[in-house]
């Protein structure tokens, strides 16, 4: 029996304890073993055990008690839950004997979640499921999920676009009360009977497109006259439809853009304008923003003209059949020849003056995916851009030119796209990077238009040994939208925009409302910079998901050749990292990535020669290597990753100890 000493000495020693011991919030971060850690509001990151963890999910933010560990080091345990930042979420249904899980697709969640008998709600082992968390691992380290819905099953036709887009809430139609709110307006308004608009009914507009695009949103005329051409570009006007005041253009404004997929696309506006009301479809009157272009012989932008007016196309013609007339392969379009010859004429004179004045993105091979019935890629087989199309993106880009100077001269508070050139936080970088590789760098200034462009056009035109072009990337900064007019230093450029998709993007949609704001003597001032920075977002995050469901699509196919022809497969290093590379196959354009530190030798990333180097051998940009199919990260959505070949990248001759790399002569 314990003595009064004792036990007062137990509970001096008991109270310490407890005095050692700090209790705070945190938020869990997890980690691919069971472990984790707890990030304190003080930016504290304290160890969770394992047998801790199985109370709480990653990204959860909890109570937690911290102690000293066996080192002294502080040791958290969860007492309790502050916010669970899980709701919805979409995973894949697993079976192990007679129970059902669900493995959620929520980064940084490596455990499955039971799923009761009577939440299961039908599914099968293998289905793609859209779930809810049902129960909380706090009390007794057990979570459980309910079914919400079916997604799929694995062998559903298009399930990679399908879970990708249940995936990240991406919704393919409108809501009900939106779309009743359309169907009234469309039935209530006729723009082409506007007494504003100017009638081009009369001009022979065609529209080039895919052959099977239905929310076609231009169309094209051109003439020929004394001093060059004059351009015609209609756009299609959902604007006639829906207002600037509307209620409905928050609808528009939220879904941002049209998202493509390969075999589906989730419209940015419902069928019923963006088709049967406002495409520029053959034989139809129709609504739209006519841009009036003089062009030059030399392929200059001289007087332009915008116009709220009304066409009627005489054709939709398809960019093959065009190419095919084109380049005397077919006499079938002879009928369209006097606008088509002109709309030649007038592309080939913008796209030759752009490569002698501006800057024009470098062509690289392109590859057409061919689908089956399942929505899965068949064949790839490589494809040169069409006569067609450079015709039609000339159009666009010189029509794209004037809105931005339209808009400017208003005094229109944007939406511009502009590119800033070099990185404002890398100048140090660039004065050495000019040091290394660029010719008399001190007689150019990369921060005007002209100084900018013949730097872009030295280090492309640059016989080093080097991948100058590729190498200067990482000091440019990327195009962003403005409400102030500002340089395109990428296009070489003093203003650009967007205007000519607007039934398919938002941008354009919104340039169209001020456009006609202007044209009407209205003030031109819808935008304000938290709208378009957040358009921003919107529109990097539908590119994401397209980019995953493509990922998937990819990592399917390439599965499937790995089986028949296992490789190695030809390569060509496209991107570096510090850790490793992106490649592009050869034979595909199919893109993945090699993790160097599993290739059994140590790399250094050198960033002044843009090289990855060992003792042995050293990859760069361009390299052509060879890769085997080891499988996919989850953590990137489907990657493809290789394995390096043995004998690919560049040899190095080892003599004693390595010496410093030193940087190679100008160019």
């Amino acid at each position: 029996m314990l003595d009064r000493n004792a036990l007062a000495q137990l509970k001096g020693l008991k109270t310490q304890i407890e005095a050692e011991k700090e209790r705070t919030e945190a938020v869990l971060r997890g980690t691919p073993a069971r472990y984790g850690f707890a990030r304190t509001d003080d930016g504290r990151e304290v160890f969770v055990p394992p047998d801790e963890m199985l109370k709480a999910f990653p990204g959860d933010r909890v109570r937690v008690c911290l102690r000293p560990g066996k080192d002294k080091r502080p040791i958290a345990e969860i007492e309790s839950l502050v916010d669970c930042p899980i709701g919805e979420f979409t995973g894949r249904c697993v079976s192990k004997g007679k129970a059902m899980f669900v493995e959620p697709d929520i980064p940084g969640v490596n455990r499955w979640l039971f799923l009761p008998p009577q939440a299961r709600n039908g599914a099968k082992a293998g289905d793609y499921l859209h779930c809810a968390l049902q129960r909380h691992p706090i009390r007794d380290g057990k979570p459980q999920a309910k079914i919400l819905a079916i997604i799929g099953a694995a062998d559903d036709p298009g399930i990679e676009n399908s879970y990708t887009m249940a995936k990240y809430g991406l919704e393919r139609d409108w809501p009900e009360e939106d779309q009743r709110q359309l169907e009234s307006l469309i039935g209530s308004v006729a723009p082409e009977n506007d007494d504003h608009r100017e009638d081009f009914s009369d001009l022979a507009f065609v529209t080039i497109d895919a052959a099977r695009t239905q929310d076609i949103d231009d169309a094209l005329y051109a003439e020929v006259t004394n001093d060059g051409w004059l351009l015609y570009v209609a756009i299609a006007d959902p604007t006639a439809y829906i207002t600037v005041d509307s209620p409905l253009r928050a609808t528009v404004a939220a879904r941002a853009s049209s998202a493509y997929f390969h075999g589906a696309v989730v419209p940015m506006l419902p069928e019923s304008i963006a088709q049967q009301c406002c495409a520029l479809i053959e034989n139809e009157l129709r609504p739209a923003l006519v841009c009036r272009i003089a062009i030059a012989e030399d392929g200059s932008v001289g007087e332009f003209k915008f116009f709220e007016a009304t066409i009627r196309s005489r054709a939709k013609l398809s960019y093959f059949a065009v190419d095919r007339y084109l380049n005397g392969q077919d006499e079938s379009l002879i009928c369209h020849a006097t606008p088509l010859e002109a709309l030649y004429q007038v592309s080939r004179a913008l796209r030759t003056r752009r490569e002698a004045k501006e800057l024009v993105m470098e062509d690289r091979q392109e590859f057409r995916w061919l689908l089956d019935d399942r929505g899965h890629i068949e064949a790839i087989e490589p494809c040169e851009k069409l006569s067609s199309q450079r015709l039609v993106e000339e159009c666009m880009v010189a029509t794209n030119r004037c809105a931005a100077m339209f808009l400017a001269d208003a005094g229109a508070s944007g939406p511009f796209v502009v590119h800033d050139g070099f990185r404002r936080d890398r100048l140090k970088d660039r004065t050495k990077f000019f040091e290394l590789y660029v010719q008399d760098a001190d007689q150019l200034d990369p921060d005007s238009l002209e100084g900018y462009r013949d730097l872009l056009r030295q280090l492309a035109a640059s016989e080093h040994e080097l991948p100058l072009r590729s190498m200067v990337n990482r000091l440019l900064t990327r195009a962003r939208l403005s409400k102030n007019p500002g340089a395109h230093m990428g296009m070489s450029l003093p203003l650009y925009t967007n205007c000519t998709s607007p039934l398919r993007k938002y941008l354009d949609f919104l340039v169209h409302l001020q456009i006609k704001a202007a044209l009407r003597g209205e003030k031109a001032a819808l935008c304000e910079q938290p709208e378009l920075d957040s358009l921003t977002q919107k529109l990097q995050k539908l590119r994401n998901i397209s980019n995953e469901a493509e990922r998937w699509l990819t990592l399917e196919y390439l599965q499937r050749q790995a089986e028949s022809t296992p490789g190695p497969w030809p390569a060509t290093v496209s991107h570096m990292s510090n850790n490793g590379f992106s490649v592009r196959l050869d034979a595909s354009g199919l893109e993945g990535y090699v993790d160097l530190r599993k290739a059994g030798e140590k790399f250094h990333f050198d960033k002044w020669t843009a090289t990855l180097k060992s003792k042995t051998r050293e990859f760069r940009v361009g390299t052509p290597v060879d890769v085997t199919l080891i499988g996919s990260d989850d953590e990137t959505a489907h990657l493809p990753l290789f394995k390096l070949d043995a004998n690919s990248g560049r040899k190095l001759e080892v003599i004693g100890k390595p010496s410093e790399p030193t940087a190679p002569e100008s160019t």
